[in-house]
């Protein structure tokens, strides 16, 4: 673990944890990556790598496909949607050490939520199918908000199952900037999960940001709170 550049207080165990989805708990990057390419060949685009659809797939499709595709923007989601129902189950894989983490967190009292830029419906999906839903007291997608993350509306939605408030008791867990300024907006805790520690200046307007290699590397933690 790595403290965030002013993060220095020490962490206790949180009334709640919110967690982001994909590349977080799962990796379904590959069936992402071939829908979007449906998507932007249909309209004339250059595909794109996988390593390209990791650093640029962030922000809900409703934010971030009208800027992408224009006015036919509304065509290209039927396309990527079509493309990604059809084979998204069969290829989603657990991370490492995540069912071990929520289990953990479960047993210890802690609620958890899910606030992720898929869309809610098929998010729900992949919860049920890997025996998940269990773990989660309100899975949040895109859509099922007024504005999706990093607008604070998600967290809100997905606290309100425990009737808890954003605060310094509450872990928001991600992958992403996105994810850090949406736990930063909301007043949560903002916890980084991803092999690939913070880069110099990546995240110097993140306070408190706590880096974590993964899954197993916070399970560990939650196991000395």
């Amino acid at each position: 673990m790595t403290a965030g550049l002013a993060g220095t207080e020490r962490l206790t165990l949180p009334r709640a944890v919110l967690f982001d989805w994909d590349n977080t708990l799962v990796d379904s990057w590959a069936v992402i990556a071939d829908a979007l390419n449906a998507a932007l060949v249909a309209m004339g685009h250059e595909p794109w790598t996988l390593q390209q659809t990791r650093e640029r797939v962030k922000a809900s499709l409703r934010d971030s496909f009208p800027g992408m595709f224009g006015g036919r923007w509304k065509e290209a989601e039927k396309i990527f949607y079509s493309r990604f129902q059809s084979h998204h189950l069969e290829r989603l894989e657990a991370l490492a050490g995540a069912e071990a983490l929520l289990a953990r967190l479960a047993e210890r009292g802690v609620y958890q939520g899910v606030v992720s830029n898929k869309r809610g419906a098929f998010l729900r999906k992949e919860a049920d199918h890997l025996d998940w839903t269990r773990f989660f007291g309100r899975v949040i997608g895109a859509g099922d908000a007024p504005r999706d993350k990093p607008a604070r509306e998600p967290v809100l939605m997905a606290l309100e199952g425990g009737a808890i408030a954003p605060g310094p008791d509450v872990w928001f867990v991600g992958d992403t900037d996105l994810d850090m300024i949406c736990a930063r907006d909301s007043g949560c805790v903002p916890l980084l999960v991803r092999a690939q520690p913070p880069q110099p200046g990546e995240f110097t307007a993140i306070i408190g940001m706590r880096h974590f290699h993964s899954c197993n590397e916070l399970r560990q933690l939650v196991d000395k709170l």
